[in-house]
């Protein structure tokens, strides 16, 4: 009897190979719970920081507790661990916050996935028992929201408890309320757009977090020109990104061939003579601010003094790009035709200083919704993931406007959406209530992490939290400043209802896509031809 011939698909010897049915599902099983658990830690009000160090700049140090930073850190070579960072990524894209939960849900979604596997139930019957579930709970979650956004007062409010509750989990938490109110008045300011562009985050070292403050108006890390004056009012700015630079020969960059040191001489002149007409064309649109991207040397320098226009070069690109849009100008490079420039304006323009350094302020702008926010602290580190805390709270705020649903956190909603998933299991004939009651456990493993990572003991506090929802008390929820169940409403523990129901659909179709998988192919690398 001939032997079974195996057809040979990849050249295994040039780096190709696969891995097939269980192999397959066990290792995209294990490389996404790995993920899961590299960030658990990190979720809740008493979640753990992570340092993060380069091998390539040994001096370069993160402290963090965001899920999205971390996750963007590593470079896993498991694929299924890929899916998940790249689902925290959009997470943090579209929302700003819940980077972790949907990050743990997913490794806890898969975690009973496996267990269900290995009771030899099919991958897709688990699938279609998921997808009942993640609408009965979406359906849930948006029955127990409520809509505040009629009622300024009360939705402000909202705002206000919604930022304790995101910041509560940050670095900042210590100064909770402080930072909420701030992050609240700059997303008020923009008047229901959801263009963070127009808030200016600044970080100085120095001081306290309690140190900081919101300024209603944009600051430029940048100092005025020499001899240039300090203070301006009824500014008319024009904004570029031009060289300013020409009007010396760059020795090391050209090469000029001349018989005497008067022909060096007279290329000089040529040069001059070019960067005044140069000016010359700038000034004829009646600016009294010149600011430029590039350098400004000090012979255009001096005509823009003379002429009693304040010069601010070398500022950053974001910082030309968010200032020409604060003000309503628009930034130029050719300034040959008048009136083909748009100026920016603003009442004043000063020069401050904040910590040891000097700053330009500019007050009054063109767009009244322009703020920046000024972080203190210690070191750049602190200053760093204040930064990225405050950005969370602000991405949520600015999302919250635009949708004003709100619903119960700590770990409330979660109990409601699996309380009800498995209500629909009870009603649910077959293998694919199996699948039901899984994804209920694994909405209930968040609370338990929230409780773990507090140092509570969650086996004593869930099955409490759990009762109180059979009997009714959907209100509850873990109080992690006593330690015990709490009610949510009156400890004004509120999330967005956006950001919940995007954690809960996104962890689902990540978690759906790597149990789907039954092949993985590593490709050979393509070969170079000389």
């Amino acid at each position: 009897m001939a032997a079974r011939v195996v057809p040979k698909l990849f050249r295994e010897e040039a780096g190709a190979r696969e891995e097939k049915g269980q192999n397959a599902r066990l290792s995209s099983f294990v490389g996404a719970m790995a993920i899961a658990d590299l960030v658990k830690t990190t979720l809740g009000p008493k979640g753990m920081d992570k340092i993060l160090q380069s091998t390539s700049d040994t001096k370069k140090v993160l402290v963090t507790n965001d899920g999205a930073t971390i996750l963007k850190s590593i470079s896993p070579e498991n694929a299924a661990a890929k899916i998940l960072i790249d689902t925290s990524k959009t997470q943090d894209t579209v929302i700003g916050d819940g980077t972790t939960s949907v990050t743990v849900l997913a490794g806890e979604l898969l975690r009973e996935a496996e267990r269900l596997v290995d009771k030899k139930i099919h991958p897709q019957t688990i699938i279609a028992g998921w997808r009942k579930s993640v609408k009965v709970a979406r359906e849930t979650l948006e029955k127990s929201a409520k809509d505040n956004g009629s009622d300024p007062e009360l939705f402000k409010k909202d705002l206000l408890n919604i930022a304790r509750t995101t910041i509560s989990s940050k670095i900042l938490s210590q100064h909770k309320d402080h930072f909420s109110n701030l992050a609240v008045d700059a997303v008020l300011r923009l008047k229901g757009s959801t263009d963070l562009e127009h808030i200016h985050i600044i970080k100085k070292k120095g001081g306290s977090l309690k140190d900081s403050y919101l300024d209603e108006g944009f600051i430029l890390e940048k100092s005025i020109g020499i001899g240039g004056k300090k203070r301006l009012e009824n500014a008319k700015i024009l904004v570029a990104n031009t060289p300013m630079d020409t009007d010396k020969i760059k020795i090391f960059g050209a090469r000029v061939r001349v018989g005497s040191m008067q022909a060096v001489a007279e290329i000089e002149d040529e040069e001059k003579r070019k960067m005044k007409k140069k000016v010359d064309n700038i000034l004829q649109h009646g600016p009294n601010v010149f600011i430029n991207r590039q350098l400004i040397y000090n012979y255009p320098e001096q005509l823009f003094t003379k002429a009693g226009v304040m010069a601010i070069e070398h500022a950053d690109f974001v910082g030309v790009e968010r200032l020409a849009l604060v003000t309503g100008a628009e930034i130029a490079s050719t300034f040959d035709t008048p009136g083909t420039v748009k100026l920016g304006s603003c009442k004043l323009i000063e020069e401050i200083v904040i910590g040891e350094d000097k700053v330009i302020h500019f007050s009054g702008v063109a767009r009244g919704e322009a703020c920046t926010v000024v972080l203190r602290g210690a070191n750049k580190q602190i200053l760093d993931e204040a930064e990225r805390s405050l950005h969370d709270a602000l991405c949520v705020l600015s999302q919250t406007v635009k949708h004003s649903k709100t619903v119960l956190g700590g770990g409330c909603s979660e109990m409601l959406m699996a309380n009800a998933v498995d209500n629909l299991a009870r009603e649910t004939p077959g293998k694919e209530s199996l699948a039901m009651e899984a994804f209920a456990r694994a909405l209930r493993q968040l609370p338990t992490i929230i409780a773990d990572n507090g140092g509570l003991d969650s086996s004593d506090l869930i099955p409490i939290l759990r009762a109180c929802h059979t009997k009714g008390e959907v209100t509850k929820g873990l109080d992690m400043e006593k330690g015990v169940v709490g009610d949510m409403v009156e400890l004004r523990i509120i999330e967005s209802f956006k950001c919940k129901s995007q954690v809960v659909i996104s962890a689902h179709e990540a978690a759906e896509m790597i149990l789907r998988v039954d092949e993985i192919i590593t490709c050979a690398p393509r070969q170079r031809s000389r």
